[in-house]
């Protein structure tokens, strides 16, 4: 298990599947734990959990998908801990369509909340990084991202946008001891696939060599992997979680 004790993080999206998975982990592997989301009960919920198990985790009520949450937020989370030291970008969200149909605002939608929001919020949270010249940033992307799919444009792109983001800032911030690699999952059961239908799921486990859906767990502890020591030396790097779904530089 990763030796996090005494770092503070935060995970967007924390309040259900991979976000509240990866901040479980986070405060298991010694982290103190700041979520947040937009549903306040449920970030209540897994702050809930955390503290049960002997961790220590703090809930914010944050909107991705909007500037003015994401300033607001950020200016709270760091008037009360001075500063993120692990940053998990996993708030996302869908608005699956073929590109003919596909509103403007279902393309907007999901570029603001998953990619534009990631860079706002990095963008708040980077100056201590940097000042304290110590950092992990791990974005969620996802397979989609890596392989494109149809019905999904604007995910597809939003999702492989992380991994330019990821990239690129891994070379701007790598001198102050600031990692910044993306993690891109597969197949994974959560609240977000859990309305596909049996055949739909039937097409999936085809393409997955491993033969099964991945779980919560599995990408969390490979978050927490790119957040501890054992991998300080690794940056710009896309690590996919997927049984091998998609196999690619």
């Amino acid at each position: 298990m990763a030796d996090l004790q005494r770092r503070i993080a935060l995970v967007t999206g924390a309040s259900q599947g991979i976000g509240r998975a990866c901040a479980v982990e986070l405060a298991r592997a010694g982290c103190t734990v700041v979520l947040a989301a937009r549903n306040e009960a449920k970030l209540a919920e897994v702050a809930a959990e955390i503290s049960a198990a002997g961790g220590e985790a703090a809930a914010f009520a944050l909107d991705v998908a909007s500037e003015v949450s994401i300033k607001a937020g950020a200016k709270q989370i760091l008037d009360r801990f001075g500063k993120i030291e692990i940053l998990i970008n996993n708030a996302g969200i869908t608005r699956d369509g073929l590109m003919m149909r596909m509103k403007r605002v279902d393309w907007d939608d999901v570029v603001s909340t998953n990619l534009t929001g990631t860079f706002l919020l990095t963008q708040a949270l980077l100056p201590a990084m940097l000042k304290n010249r110590w950092g992990r940033i791990i974005n969620i992307s996802s397979v989609v991202g890596r392989t494109g799919q149809a019905g999904q444009v604007n995910y597809a792109s939003s999702k492989a946008g992380l991994i330019g983001l990821t990239r690129s800032l891994a070379r701007e911030v790598a001198s102050r001891n600031v990692t910044v690699n993306a993690v891109a999952p597969g197949y994974i059961e959560t609240p977000m696939t859990a309305g596909l239908d049996a055949k739909q799921r039937e097409v999936m486990m085809v393409q997955i060599p491993l033969g099964r859906p991945g779980t919560d767990l599995e990408v969390a502890q490979s978050v927490a992997f790119l957040a501890c020591d054992a991998a300080a030396y690794i940056t710009g790097h896309v690590l996919d979680v997927n049984g091998g779904m998609f196999m690619g530089g």
